[in-house]
């Protein structure tokens, strides 16, 4: 049985150059999402035609024009990256008349559910998404935050000993993003943009979450062709992940992960580093207020 949809929102697929391998879409139909689905490409891209062909909604943007509207914090004009299609988004949700809309990259394998059970921590595949939107929008609106997103697969390492799932909360939200359309998120950097945006605007006090038990799971980022993978091979992980640092030097740093890489010979690789005590403002539990 599907649950119905209780808000008026659409799923708003980004993707680039790979019309053959839209995994979300399918993936989407396949959990039991019974809203509409729209793929947004870009004035760029060379397979438009391919993907209009294969898809039924297919939106395409300006890239240069969106480009102009926010801090790219660099000086190049290579865009081959997602950031400009997420900020591109939010004009085409109030086009539509959407009250909420759902970012997702193209590349997901499956969605699943994680909760405790006796003393594990299994996963179970999402079978009716429609509920876990409804309660994921019912979060954003209850929360006030700025955006919701879902876990990944990496945030539930540790399993039941994890400080993560211990916090049920993580004041972070990156890959998929529940946004009301009257609210926009503006997305800054050229690359490593949802990190850039939560750190600085979660420093700035806006709550931006991601509930650590409704859970995605997306293919190796540098395993396609297309997409932001040559962005990732052409500039690497130390670069991508030194846009944050730019953007929040007093709470971002770049460290190496150890054994991060493939193989018998896994070599560390960089990747960004937060401190959440100057990352953002701490909420404090209710037991401390006053009567």
């Amino acid at each position: 049985m599907t649950t119905d949809l209780r808000y008026n929102v659409g799923a708003f697929i980004l993707t680039h150059g790979r019309p053959d391998r839209v995994l979300t879409y399918r993936l989407l139909k396949r959990s039991g999402y019974t809203g509409p689905i729209h793929i947004v490409i870009d004035n760029e891209d060379s397979t438009a035609e391919e993907y209009r062909a294969k898809f039924p909604n297919v939106h395409v943007f300006d890239k240069a024009a969106v480009a102009r509207t926010f801090d790219t914090a660099d000086l190049s004009d290579n865009r081959k990256a997602v950031v400009f299609a997420r900020n591109a988004a939010h004009a085409l949700a109030n086009e539509l008349g959407y009250s909420h809309y759902i970012e997702l990259d193209d590349d997901y394998d499956y969605f699943s559910t994680r909760f405790e059970v006796d003393g594990k921590l299994p996963y179970a595949r999402m079978t009716d998404m429609n509920h876990a939107v409804n309660i994921t929008l019912d979060f954003l609106e209850a929360s006030g935050a700025l955006t919701v997103a879902w876990a990944q697969g990496g945030d539930l390492i540790g399993g039941l000993g994890s400080s993560r799932y211990a916090a049920s909360l993580m004041r972070k939200a990156m890959n998929m993003f529940f946004i009301r359309a009257d609210r926009p998120v503006e997305f800054v950097g050229r690359i490593n943009e949802d990190v850039n945006t939560y750190v600085t605007r979660g420093n700035r006090g806006e709550l931006i979450f991601t509930p650590i038990h409704l859970v995605l799971n997306q293919q190796d980022t540098q395993s396609q062709g297309g997409g932001m993978t040559e962005v990732y091979l052409d500039e690497g992980t130390y670069v991508k992940s030194f846009y944050s640092v730019m953007m929040a030097p007093s709470c971002v740093k770049v460290g190496a992960i150890k054994g991060a890489g493939r193989g018998t010979n896994r070599a560390a690789r960089f990747h960004h580093q937060i401190n959440w005590r100057n990352a953002v403002p701490l909420i404090i539990s209710d037991r401390h207020r006053k009567a």
